[in-house]
């Protein structure tokens, strides 16, 4: 096991209290592609289904080779539902016993708006055979649309409808003009999800926003409802890349004592050039380097990452949906969302447009998802 960084795990950073783990609840992911991780599959399988939307030959084994759209929908789905098995269970996400469904809905170069959309409709078609829940949705179309004429905000709006709870990223585009928000993310009954950067520490105070889309959409509405950790967050690395075989030396390296480093770099030739060109070079020179390069790629060990996005906040979102489901099971995707909302903590210096109703709050939703299922609670 590698030494890991000073990233904080997504629990501790939210405060959960461990008593729900999403068990028995199934989330849908929607994304580029994904990667059968051991936080998902480890010790025990996770993944009911995979899909994919262009490929009517996928099957379940496609998840265990990685490829370059496995990337999004890998980091997506761990952040969500990992159990933090390549880190001794520190870098969980909130729904570690949560089930998946996989759709695949396009690639790492391309994804379609329509494709997005026949996602939306293999879930619902497909919703009570998997009791899903939620859907997972950190992939946005190609344009600006209104919800009355555009066949992917029209298929999640319908979705919610029918029993699932749409958490939406809002996109990344807050300091870009007009700042759009993409369908899905712009439909009325969708779950849109901003990001929070809380400056990987536990105060509120000091918090601020990541750059992301907002309101008011083509239609009027404001969007997003909530915000969630939207940098900072720990994620995994893809293995089998070069990106993972650079990240595991990285770590050793960091680890290694100083009268070992060029031992270490000796047995790893190829694998990273500055480094092969440093074996010769003072041994604080080497140690500069090696912090250069942990600190460049955003490495936390030879496992995990932190990466930023509104993708990763949304599917902290679900996540949290997903206790308050296993909390109380009768609980509708319309009372879910507006539970998020009611509980959530505004940011006091920033405008409300583009926060929503504020920062999730883990514990107060789940509690009163739990207050709700009393009898005689309304």
């Amino acid at each position: 096991m590698n030494e890991l960084g000073p990233i904080l795990p997504t629990p501790v950073r939210l405060g959960d209290s461990g008593r729900y783990t999403g068990r028995g609840v199934a989330i849908a992911f929607l994304d580029s592609g994904f990667f059968a991780h051991a936080d998902l599959v480890k010790p025990d399988d996770r993944i009911l289904r995979y899909v994919d939307v262009n490929r009517k030959d996928a099957r379940r084994r496609d998840l265990d080779r990685p490829d370059e759209s496995s990337w999004h929908g890998m980091m997506t789905s761990v952040v969500a539902c990992g159990n933090g098995y390549l880190s001794d269970g520190h870098y969980r996400g909130l729904a570690s016993e949560a089930y998946l469904i996989l759709v695949k809905v396009g690639t790492a170069r391309r994804i379609r708006h329509d494709d997005i959309r026949r996602g939306i409709d293999w879930v619902i078609r497909n919703r009570e055979r998997y009791n899903i829940r939620i859907m997972n949705i950190s992939c946005g179309g190609d344009f600006e649309a209104s919800y009355l004429t555009d066949h992917l905000s029209q298929s999640a709006d319908r979705a919610t409808r029918s029993g699932l709870l749409v958490c939406s990223a809002a996109g990344n585009l807050g300091t870009h003009a007009g700042h759009p928000v993409l369908p899905p993310a712009s439909a009325p009954s969708v779950l849109t999800v901003g990001g929070l950067d809380d400056k990987n520490r536990l105060l509120f105070t000091g918090y601020d926003m990541y750059h992301s889309s907002y309101g008011p959409t083509l239609d009027g509405l404001q969007k997003p409802e909530v915000i969630a950790p939207g940098i900072w967050v720990a994620a995994p690395i893809l293995p089998g890349t070069p990106t993972a075989a650079q990240a595991e030396l990285y770590s050793r390296l960091s680890a290694t004592a100083d009268e070992e480093l060029r031992t270490v770099l000796d047995a790893h030739p190829g694998i990273d050039e500055a480094l092969d060109a440093a074996r010769h070079l003072e041994t604080p020179m080497i140690r500069q380097l090696i912090g250069a390069k942990l600190r460049d790629n955003n490495v936390i060990s030879g496992a995990y990452k932190h990466v930023d996005g509104t993708s990763f906040a949304a599917p902290i979102v679900s996540s949290i949906a997903a206790q308050m489901f296993e909390a109380n099971p009768a609980l509708t995707p319309q009372q879910a969302k507006r539970i998020l909302m009611s509980t959530a903590r505004r940011l006091p210096h920033v405008e409300p447009e583009k926060q929503g109703w504020g920062v999730v709050d883990v514990r107060r939703a789940v509690e009163e998802a739990e207050r709700l299922a009393r009898p005689g609670t309304s």
